[in-house]
């Protein structure tokens, strides 16, 4: 028999093993369900908070093991409002004058709470996020809207994840 057979065992089943972290996202354990109400929204476009409560409901589903329910029967609520957009140029072209770049902040304001015990498990009062488009290329307002809502949602549903 050989005698470094069993010390070779020992350390692939040592560095097999691991220490004991995981793959997977830590989201809080005991909900099932989230309830999303439709975001309100103090800007004048309109389409916005649609725009957002769908992201965040695709976000949910994807990214997290809740599943989207009826308040009736939800475990938790989300609910939230678009405070304000505020739009900004970053860089003129120097023959035209024209908008090289632009940017828009989303600042807005959410609370999760949990419906069975009344606890409010995240809640922020100011909440931005921030997107470029560049007009150029034929990006809008509203195509870099589009994108810039979906990596907002992404980034509210990281807040749901369970805090250390």
């Amino acid at each position: 028999m050989n005698r470094g057979l069993p010390v070779v065992m020992v350390l692939a089943a040592a560095t097999c093993g691991g220490c004991g972290y995981s793959t997977e996202r830590p989201f809080r354990s005991g909900i099932k369900t989230v309830h999303v109400e439709m975001l309100e929204s103090r800007e004048f476009r309109r389409e916005l908070e649609f725009q957002l409560t769908e992201a965040l409901v695709k976000r949910i589903e994807m990214d997290t093991p809740y599943k989207i329910a009826p308040l009736r029967t939800a475990d938790t609520l989300f609910s939230g409002e678009i405070l304000e957009v505020r739009q900004r140029v970053f860089g003129d072209d120097f023959d035209t004058g024209l908008a090289r770049e632009k940017g828009a902040t989303v600042i807005m304001r959410f609370r999760w709470k949990d419906l069975r015990t009344g606890r409010i498990l995240v809640e922020r009062e100011r909440f931005p996020y921030s997107v470029e488009y560049i007009p150029p290329v034929g990006e809008t307002f509203t195509k870099g809207m589009v994108r810039g809502l979906d990596n907002m949602a992404e980034a509210i549903v990281e807040t749901m994840e369970s805090s250390w």
